[in-house]
């Protein structure tokens, strides 16, 4: 939550008692006396932090400047000069070699994941940030590439063990020659503190961000949703909608809370449409919609055509599940016929009447799919008239409401720029222009992108930048009153294809996001916002004063879109590894979101471990009529409420220099805290990963195997939230295995627990302090949770334990099979007052089974009585 207002502190300074931890000379940057990077060039600089003047301005809350000004020492900028300007500039910062780095990089413009090595030369271009361990010091420092002026920066592998800077306006009209602030490293002794520090510190220091403490959560974050893409792609219209939504209603049980209209819904048509302002046909797959532009801010005519009551009566139009398979099954042959025609008019090849006569039919087909397409929904748009609060969005809208009670949040999808390829010039009352696409060198590293392709084959129809307010509230005040509360953006990271003659990447960044930042907190409710394909630094520094939830993994793939046959495994891996590590810096910032995934996917379940202790909303793109319910159940509460974490996931520390993809014996193990115990997740995600040579993710079958590993209670951080901080003093812990079914005892002298985990496989493991009841030494007690949920730490609400008497009682939410380890049988066991029965184990497990009862919210009130 934000915090109060509280007044505004105008100036930092130094404590005199504390050196400055850096120093550079002699060619070394030095941490307390250890060198760090050598055969640093003599046109490098170091300015402490505490020396550096900083924002006059600066709008940080005064306890988050006073815990920036106590860890000034730690911290300090890297700069740089060259004799002659220029708009990219690159230079060496030093080198190092045989130590254990941590790093993020830029596989895709949009898309960020991990990279290990121990030397500079190991490291990927455009990389976002990295972390060295100084087991001298048995600490951590951080290197982080910032902004300058209009200058933002990253770096990059040089030779002979070199890390390279680059610094780039995107505009070869602004240049620069030097640089005092163009990086900044920090050290720290612990490695979730070093992340917390740093970006504060670089909070202050910019004071054009803030980080996520400081700003409110959107509503969706602890519930469960549906979203529409996977399910329809470009096919989505209301009636699919409306029957995607029922079947969690009526026959799984378990209602969204959220739902989100993916791509699709959009006014968008082609440079080369018979009629600018009619919507283009026939869009199924993506990719299909990517050289497309925006023609009006409101809904297509699938959505238009839509007519008030349609959905409530008894006579619903019906909805063939199968119709959304057909429909992609046709748009991949579209798309196959289109690139054979490609090929044939390219080599003149007499095939070319044939292929374009399949085209025709195969459009027409997908145009019956459709429903008859345009004359329905021109008769139903005549219908309409101009009675827009009958028919359209609003009335979708307020229909879904009406017949779905619990849906809280209606949000939509568009691109940062409008749609794909942005606002169709002359099409609305603002400047666009068509503006082509030019890549900076530091992408030429990245994996092949259709995107990336699509955009610079369309270009992007840009809202001019002076305008970029009256942009977002021309798109955001119409959803508002259509009953839209919020939006996913997409395509985040399209502004520096096109900042050339508008200042540059940053400058261009500042005006939009300071636009969109206005117009989230007028419509939005300053919250309702999801940022995707962001993951760069430009987003981070620029664009989250009010954003605050973001993803941390790329999309979830239900297939490898390359042809792997094995990618259906292990690309699911890949995007636990994205989001894990990602969430190290991206969670100071924002609430990460692990995106959606398919309940009937072959590995559902093991993404749904991950979702399990993800710290955010669960939501899922299952399509209409195919779906694993007592797999969402296992996640979500009937109410469509998850038990979610109070932190979000982090690598613990012994994965932090590892390869969990394809070292073949690293288990990714992710900690994270519930507000009565702790829980560490592992999964095998053996078997894909970067191949730097080919720069692009593939898979490594020999990796694809079982791994062994090992859990302990020590590697749950749980200094990290001030609530649960006694728990890590506890001499002695309940340790339930979630997937085994599996209750026993370990103290911190313990020896670790060890485990085998297949392929795309999981356990979690839950730790919760045992607690001796006050006057009954003999007496230990530790509540485990509903163990039909994933995550059952979770689901305990409140707990007490009695001084007077020897009772504990426990508020829990949920139905089902209710768990604690006590080492002695309760003389009653009283379920809302009520005596109920209960089973003791002598080896300590205390069962009940809980009913879900809906006027309590489904929370049971249990008291134990010894």
């Amino acid at each position: 939550m934000a915090p109060p207002n509280e007044p505004v502190i105008t100036s930092l300074t130094k404590p005199t008692s504390l050196q400055n931890v850096f120093h550079l000379s002699d060619s070394k940057l030095s941490v307390k006396g250890v060198p760090l990077l050598s055969q640093v060039p003599h046109n490098v600089s170091f300015t402490p932090f505490s020396s550096k003047p900083h924002p006059s301005d600066v709008d940080a809350p005064p306890s988050l400047l006073n815990r920036v000004l106590a860890a000034s020492h730690k911290g300090g900028f890297l700069g740089f000069s060259h004799s002659e300007p220029s708009d990219r500039l690159m230079n060496s910062l030093g080198s190092f070699t045989d130590r254990n780095f941590l790093s993020i990089f830029r596989f895709k413009t949009w898309w960020s994941t991990q990279w290990v090595g121990t030397s500079a030369s190991d490291l990927q271009m455009e990389t976002q940030w990295v972390l060295l361990h100084v087991p001298e010091l048995n600490s951590y420092v951080i290197i982080i590439p910032i902004i300058e002026g209009s200058f933002r920066s990253a770096l990059h592998p040089g030779s002979d063990s070199h890390i390279m800077i680059s610094a780039e306006s995107g505009s070869t009209q602004v240049k620069a020659s030097s640089f005092n602030s163009i990086a900044y490293v920090h050290l720290s002794e612990n490695p979730y503190n070093l992340f917390r520090e740093a970006y504060s510190a670089l909070r202050v220091h910019l004071n054009t961000f803030k980080l996520l403490e400081e700003k409110n959560l959107p509503s969706i974050v602890d519930k469960f949703g549906w979203c529409t893409w996977d399910a329809f792609y470009l096919s989505v219209e209301p009636v699919g909608v409306f029957h995607g939504l029922k079947d969690f209603a009526e026959i799984g049980g378990v209602s969204p809370r959220f739902v989100i209209i993916d791509d699709g819904w959009q006014s968008i048509n082609y440079d080369d449409a018979d009629d600018p302002y009619e919507d283009a046909k026939n869009l199924i797959l993506g990719g299909q919609q990517m050289t497309a532009r925006l023609h009006r801010f409101e809904e297509c005519d699938k959505f238009k055509s839509y007519k008030r009551g349609l959905i409530l009566g008894p006579n619903a139009p019906p909805f063939d599940p199968n119709k959304p398979k057909a429909l992609i099954s046709k748009g991949i042959e579209l798309e196959r016929l289109g690139k054979n025609r490609d090929k044939a008019v390219k080599s003149g090849s007499s095939d070319l009447a044939e292929i374009e006569a399949r085209i025709k039919l195969v459009e027409k087909e997908i145009d019956d799919l459709l429903g008859g397409g345009d004359q329905n929904m021109k008769k139903n748009k005549s219908e309409c008239g101009e009675k827009a609060e009958e028919c359209g969005l609003k009335a979708f809208t307020r229909d879904l409401r009406t017949k779905f009670k619990g849906l809280d949040d209606i949000y939509v999808w568009h691109a940062l720029c409008g749609a794909w390829g942005g606002v169709r010039p002359g099409a609305t009352h603002l400047k666009s222009k068509i503006i082509p696409c030019k890549l900076s060198p530091g992408l030429d590293g990245t994996m092949p992108d259709l995107a990336v392709v699509k955009l610079v084959e369309g270009s992007i129809g840009l809202v001019h930048p002076d305008q970029a307010n009256d942009f977002y509230e021309s798109m955001h005040s119409y959803l508002a009153k259509s009953g839209v509360t919020g939006v996913k953006i997409d395509v985040i990271h399209c502004l520096e294809y096109v900042s050339d003659e508008y200042g540059g990447r940053v400058e261009l960044a500042r005006a939009y996001y300071d636009g969109l930042t206005n117009s989230i907190v007028k419509n939005f409710n300053g919250s309702g916002v999801i940022a995707s394909m962001q993951q760069c630094n430009d987003f981070f520094f620029l664009g989250t004063k009010q954003v605050s939830m973001a993803r941390v993994g790329d999309d979830f793939w239900f297939q490898d879109p390359y042809g792997d046959p094995m990618g259906v495994f292990w690309l699911q891996g890949v995007h636990m590894i994205h989001c894990s590590y990602n969430s190290l810096w991206m969670g100071q910032i924002i609430q990460p979101d692990w995106d959606m995934f398919q309940s009937d996917h072959v590995c559902a379940k093991f993404h749904a471990g991950s979702r399990a202790i993800c710290g955010s909303q669960v939501y899922v793109s299952d399509s209409v009529g195919f779906h694993d319910f007592d797999l969402i159940k296992s996640l979500v509460f009937p109410d469509g409420t998850v038990p979610r974490c109070i932190h979000f996931p982090l690598p613990t520390r012994d994965c932090l220099f590892k390869n969990p993809l394809f070292d073949h014996k690293t288990l990714l193990k992710i900690w994270n805290l519930n507000k009565f115990g702790g829980v560490i997740g592992a999964f095998n995600c053996q078997g894909a990963g970067w191949d730097p040579k080919e720069h692009t993710f593939r898979g490594f079958p020999e990796c694809y195997k079982a791994v062994e590993g090992s859990v302990h209670v020590s590697e749950v951080e749980w200094d990290q939230k001030d609530e649960t901080v006694h728990m890590g003093n506890a001499e002695e812990y309940a340790v339930y295995h979630n997937q085994a079914k599996k209750l026993h005892l370990m103290t911190p002298k313990s020896e670790p627990i060890r485990f085998t985990l297949q392929p795309s496989t999981f356990e979690l493991f839950s730790f919760v302090a045992v607690t001796k009841l006050s006057g009954r030494n003999n007496i230990k007690f530790a509540p485990i949770g509903i163990t039909n949920m994933f995550n059952n730490v979770g689901t305990i609400q409140e707990l007490e334990y009695v001084e007077i008497g020897a009772k504990v009682k426990v508020k829990v939410k949920g139905g089902g099979n209710f768990i604690a380890y006590s080492n002695e049988s309760p003389k009653k066991f009283q379920l809302n007052g009520v005596d109920v029965p209960f089973e003791w184990l002598p080896d300590g497990k205390l069962t009940v089974n809980l009913p879900w009862i809906q006027e309590d919210g489904g929370v049971s009130d249990l008291a134990i009585i010894f």
